[in-house]
């Protein structure tokens, strides 16, 4: 079964790292989708991009769980490009692009899994210390 999750991927953390572990366990090949720096500016035109796209899909490729990975611009329109089985989003990944992500799944029969994040451990925050 081929498992796919999306994500920005900038700051990468235990918690990123668990997650792939994690999204591995439910399938035999996953797929990473990591956001292009141009989107990620176009909804948070203020965030702080620490990696371009390049890098962050290196990090993420490195990673001994990931078999493929894809850059993405709207998770709602690029899902319908890739090929996967099981759709894997995070408790806090809840605007609008994955709730679309997630009706075109059940519309054409893939499975969604919702996994919790790691305890204590959020991107924005370990950014902020860091950038203070």
């Amino acid at each position: 079964m081929k498992v796919l999750t999306f994500g920005v991927f900038d700051y990468f953390h235990y918690g990123h790292l668990k997650l792939l572990e994690r999204c591995k366990q439910e399938g035999d090949f996953l797929i990473v989708a990591v956001q292009k720096e141009e989107e990620i500016k176009k909804t948070k035109p203020n965030a702080q991009i620490m990696y371009s796209t390049e890098q962050r899909m290196e990090m993420i490729a490195a990673i001994k769980y990931v078999d493929s990975v894809v850059e993405y611009t709207q998770v709602d329109e690029d899902i319908k490009k890739i090929d996967f089985d099981i759709f894997i989003v995070g408790e806090d990944q809840l605007h609008a692009g994955f709730a679309r992500a997630v009706e075109y799944c059940k519309a054409n029969g893939k499975q969604v899994i919702y996994l919790s994040r790691t305890p204590g451990i959020c991107s924005s925050d370990i950014k902020k210390d860091k950038l203070k």
